[in-house]
């Protein structure tokens, strides 16, 4: 079992900066991606970022390419996402998942563990 804290959001205006940071326990964190997911009211659950257990792979959603960027430490047990001009819509829960092998990346279904979440506001 792994076990997954978020922290970090919070209410900001558009244009401004938030990072958030994913603390894991539990099993070796080393040999799983690590994502960043998020879900808006209403909506499904969106991927935003991903990364390798290496951390030298990352992939981002179109939609925070540019802005968004994650991160890792694995000797810290802790994932990063740096979230810069931030807009309106990105106001969402934001998730941080873990993936054994086999990868799946950007699908949440194939991420095995989850964190409870940290709300992210936007004000425009």
């Amino acid at each position: 079992q792994v076990q997954l804290v978020e922290s970090g959001g919070g209410l900001v205006q558009a244009g401004g900066s938030l990072r958030l940071s994913c603390a894991a326990s539990g099993r070796p964190f080393g040999g799983y991606v690590m994502g960043w997911f998020r879900q808006a009211p209403g909506n499904e659950r969106e991927f935003v970022a991903a990364i390798s257990w290496s951390g030298g792979s990352t992939i981002s959603a179109d939609s925070v390419k540019g802005r968004f960027t994650i991160s890792r430490d694995n000797a810290k047990n802790t994932v990063y996402l740096q979230m810069n001009s931030l807009k309106p819509e990105d106001t969402a829960v934001y998730y941080c998942a873990a993936d054994r092998p086999p990868y799946g990346w950007t699908k949440p279904r194939d991420y095995d563990y989850w964190g409870q979440g940290t709300q992210v506001t936007v004000s425009s």
